[in-house]
């Protein structure tokens, strides 16, 4: 092959790699972090955790085994994405039935400089009381987002206020507290709980 056709080849291979692990990012309109490692294969997700939870009791990467677990991360403060996305969860978690009975769904703060306990409880409880909320001081919560591949970056807005840009994504994992898939925001409605469905079946 000429090397000029074998460079379009490459790069055109590159492009279909780098377009399906595009999808798990989506944050409020700011790309992927280019510092992202990306490989074949399932990445590796997930570790251990010291945290707190929304009634303000410790929380530890246990209380993602022994059930299916959805996981997203966001903040209270979030003007669209996170409140459509805790509210997509809730509406999953019950169409999905008997069939998902079991599986356990958390909200993970990237914003733990405002966002304590009770201010997560009371956020997360208007959606649902299946789903957790999760907190710690800031240097534990940038230890989950690292664990689970999440970008989060804080911006200063001008009147000094300030919000956050975040993954936008969520994470389903195995009753091992493995990955599994992910649920693209604004994926179709039959589709998320089509996954919900096939996670709950896995061994």
């Amino acid at each position: 092959m000429p090397l000029k056709n074998f460079q379009f080849a490459l790069w055109g291979l590159v492009a279909i790699a780098a377009g399906a692990f595009g999808g798990y990012f989506y944050v409020n309109g700011v790309s992927a972090p280019t510092n992202v490692v990306r490989s074949v294969g399932v990445p590796a997700i997930g570790g251990d955790f010291d945290l707190i939870d929304h009634n303000g009791g410790q929380i530890t990467q246990a209380a993602l085994e022994g059930q299916p677990s959805v996981l997203f991360f966001g903040f209270t403060h979030c003007p669209e994405i996170c409140p459509t996305t805790l509210h997509d969860v809730a509406g999953w978690l019950d169409s999905a039935g008997d069939a998902g009975k079991d599986i356990k769904a958390f909200f993970i703060t990237v914003d733990p400089e405002r966002d304590n306990p009770e201010i997560m409880k009371d956020y997360v409880t208007a959606f649902s009381d299946r789903i957790t909320g999760i907190t710690g001081s800031p240097e534990k919560v940038d230890q989950i987002l690292k664990n689970y591949r999440v970008f989060s970056r804080k911006v200063r807005l001008g009147d000094g206020d300030y919000t956050m840009d975040h993954s936008a994504t969520v994470i389903l994992l195995d009753k091992n507290a493995e990955f599994v898939s992910t649920i693209s925001f604004g994926e179709e409605t039959d589709v998320a709980i089509r996954k919900l469905k096939n996670l709950a079946t896995r061994g």
